[in-house]
């Protein structure tokens, strides 16, 4: 008995040395070279079909995105469109002034007030609406009847159809002078209000409007998101004890934080972007004081009053701090472990 062991361990011993050998071996040895690429003429062979397709709209960006940029040589120039009835002759023609216009607009006091409108407003926004369609995502996914569900997406979502001239005047119907509110306040003896004249809470105005319009259409990605979360995860954390606010902050909330830092670096980028056509239709009302904002600034002293060379110069502004404000918040989501609009 003794015998048939000794020889078995001295087989097995020779075995794991073997085996030892042979994984250092593959270690050390070099990895084998891929197959080389395939050539260009050979990709395009393969993905002709998908080229064609995207051609009409790659052709739509250039055309309405990528070319209008040469336009912005303006911003350097006293452009004056009658100089010729060819508008590239005329930017041709146009005498160069060099950073005339941006010292004009760095010197216009309404620049900057209207600078500070605009960043009040982004804030507010982001405090105040930029969380709403995630709560109403995980409310609505909450939900366990699928016709319920699909109800209360539909009224959510219905607003966003509207125009703004639309919202605009169902909120003056309810909050205006002459609303429902102030004059059921006056048939019992109160004294009614204007909250649509209201320039000091124009900002907070504007961002409930903004947020009965959009909050629900902007809820779609969060719930395309939830719905890729596996219903195993779920189940792990229940039997695990997790309670229901458990799930939502282990499971949920980790599975949208992805979509929440790009859509949030996406919202920083257009920080300077605060909602042109609502704040026009309001303006009159509080006052540049209250409603004048970049876009609207532009529009007044540059496009309304042909001055396109300033208006062009604003613009030109905005964009670059735009772009600034985009790789800042990009970078911030690459420390927080977040790949955000692009990797790194």
């Amino acid at each position: 008995m003794s015998h048939s062991t000794v020889p078995r361990s001295r087989d097995e011993a020779k075995t794991k040395r073997n085996v030892a050998q042979t994984a250092e071996t593959a270690a050390t040895r070099r990895p084998e070279k891929r197959p080389g690429r395939l050539s260009l003429r050979l990709r395009l062979r393969r993905d002709r079909t998908l080229i064609l397709m995207t051609l009409p709209a790659v052709a739509l960006v250039l055309v309405f995105n990528y070319i209008p940029i040469l336009g912005n040589v303006v911003a350097f120039q006293e452009y004056d469109p009658y100089i010729s009835d060819n508008g590239f002759i005329a930017i041709l023609e146009s005498p160069w002034v060099g950073f005339e216009q941006f010292q004009r607009i760095f010197e216009d006091s309404a620049f900057w007030d209207a600078v500070q409108n605009t960043l009040v407003l982004f804030f507010l926004q982001l405090v105040l609406f930029f969380p709403i369609p995630i709560l109403l995502a995980l409310l609505i996914n909450s939900v366990i009847r699928p016709r319920v569900r699909a109800v209360a997406q539909a009224i959510l979502y219905l607003p966003h159809f509207f125009s703004w001239v639309l919202v605009i005047t169902v909120f003056q119907q309810i909050f205006g002078g002459a609303g429902i509110i102030a004059q059921t306040l006056r048939r019992h003896g109160y004294e009614g209000f204007d909250l649509m004249t209201d320039p000091g809470i124009f900002k907070f105005l504007v961002t409930a409007e903004g947020v009965w319009k959009d909050a629900g259409w902007g809820i779609i990605v969060f719930l395309a998101a939830l719905a890729s979360v596996s219903p195993d995860l779920y189940e792990a954390a229940a039997m695990d004890g997790a309670g229901r606010w458990r799930r939502m902050w282990h499971v949920t909330l980790p599975a949208l934080r992805p979509v929440i830092a790009l859509l949030l670096v996406l919202r920083v980028g257009d920080a300077l972007t605060v909602g042109f056509e609502q704040i026009l239709l309001q303006r009159d009302a509080v006052g540049p004081g209250a409603a004048e904002v970049l876009d609207t600034y532009v529009w007044w002293n540059g496009v309304r009053n042909q001055d396109f060379s300033f208006a062009a110069a604003a613009g030109l502004i905005k964009g670059l701090v735009s772009v600034a404000l985009v790789l800042a918040a990009n970078k911030v989501a690459h420390m927080m472990g977040e790949q955000g609009v692009y990797k790194k």
